[in-house]
């Protein structure tokens, strides 16, 4: 099948993704839940060549929550040993797209060895501005949120910062990455319909894509046609329709 992302008239400039169902996809063919992970990585290469082909110009996954800490520390090893292995593998791919890589979330939670090869490919593609991946790791919207207050409030308090200056600019503005647009779009698989404490300030006029397939089975086609949905959506934060 050859996609035409030409033929789109709207491009979300930027699209989120909570990549779910990575340990069903594993149990319905008798695999391990680290199996379903791998295969799940190649849904994120898959991802970031058909938004380079269709011209979004960012994209930030869900790839490891706060909670997830509460997993079993095989599965948490596991995890974290496949990233660094993607990142050894499939590098080189960020930089034949020109494809920035940023993290956000707590950093500090993370092993050792993760942080300092993330960082290494973080320095390596920082000069890039065609694309940016961003990897949402030991992340939790709730926590990014008290985060920024916390700043402004200490702001505040140091007569650094007005109370008066405290508006919705201000607590963007301490988020982990504002300088990151918010998305445009956001999808979910596996048919979860929940946001599960991500991006909850950035999400607030997204418009969402749920669909069945679980996350290994989410290619280029799934996101040609999650593209095709956000391309007949009316977006009116929170005004009328033109037609009205």
């Amino acid at each position: 099948m050859t996609l035409d992302f030409q033929s789109l008239e709207k491009i979300p400039k930027h699209v989120a993704l909570i990549m779910d169902g990575n340990g069903r996809w594993a149990q319905q063919r008798g695999l391990s839940r680290l199996e379903g992970h791998k295969e799940g990585a190649q849904s994120v290469r898959a991802v970031l060549r058909a938004a380079a082909q269709a011209g979004v110009e960012y994209i930030t996954v869900y790839a490891f929550s706060t909670e997830n800490w509460k997993r079993p520390p095989a599965e948490i090893d596991g995890l974290m040993k496949l990233l660094v292995h993607s990142l050894n593998e499939y590098e080189q791919e960020l930089h034949d797209n020109n494809i920035r890589l940023l993290v956000m979330g707590q950093f500090d939670r993370l092993p050792l060895p993760v942080r300092m090869r993330l960082q290494k490919t973080i320095d390596a593609t920082a000069h890039y501005t065609d694309h940016t991946f961003v990897i949402a790791l030991s992340y939790g919207s709730r926590t990014e949120i008290a985060d920024a207050a916390k700043q402004i409030a200490a702001k505040v308090k140091a007569g650094e910062m007005k109370l008066k200056e405290v508006n919705e600019q201000a607590i963007a503005n301490h988020l982990y990455l504002p300088d990151v647009p918010d998305p445009e779009l956001m999808i979910r698989t596996s048919g979860e319909l929940r946001l599960s404490n991500f991006l909850l300030w950035q999400l607030s006029y997204a418009e969402f894509y749920i669909t069945d397939d679980y996350w290994p089975d989410f290619r280029e086609e799934q996101f040609f046609h999650a593209l095709e949905a956000f391309n007949g959506r009316d977006r009116r934060y929170g005004g009328m329709n033109k037609k009205q």
